[in-house]
């Protein structure tokens, strides 16, 4: 039986589904996963994986803040941020991707992985999403870090 935090978190997610219980379903039976629509309830920011996990990690820093629902597809090798739906935003940076309205995420259950997909954060059930401000800054932090880190002349 799931806490309820779990059960407010599977609803949550749910939402986003066309059908929910269909969703739901389809969490328990086969792959596990489910095809939810963004741009509705939420974005996805996807950015390649170093990327994604540094800019995670200086999202934890602040210890008053918890980071919003973050996942790992690993066969991708890539993290994807939720965030609050901006049909008008753009997101600019090599391997960065927007899943908004008239886009499909696939999506694992919250309490448990399913196939590639991982939450890292899952989410909470509270409709709680990261901060786009916050995201971005971290995002150019971990980057001017990974910049620093890259070799000047990639070896032959």
């Amino acid at each position: 039986m799931h806490s309820a935090m779990w059960q407010q978190s599977i609803e949550w997610l749910a939402a986003a589904a066309t059908d929910p219980r269909v969703c739901k379903r389809q969490w328990d039976t086969g792959a596990g996963t489910a095809l939810l629509e963004a741009g509705r309830l939420w974005d996805v920011l996807s950015v390649p994986e170093r990327l994604g996990l540094l800019t995670l990690d200086l999202l934890w820093r602040d210890p008053g803040t918890v980071p919003g629902p973050t996942l790992v597809d690993c066969a991708a090798v890539r993290v994807g941020f939720f965030l609050p739906p901006d049909p008008a935003g753009q997101w600019i940076g090599a391997g960065v991707r927007r899943a908004g309205r008239g886009s499909w995420v696939a999506v694992p259950p919250p309490y448990r992985a399913a196939g590639r997909l991982e939450w890292i954060v899952p989410p909470d059930g509270t409709g709680a999403l990261h901060n786009p401000d916050r995201l971005e800054g971290a995002l150019r932090e971990a980057h001017a870090a990974l910049a620093v880190l890259a070799p000047a002349h990639p070896q032959q």
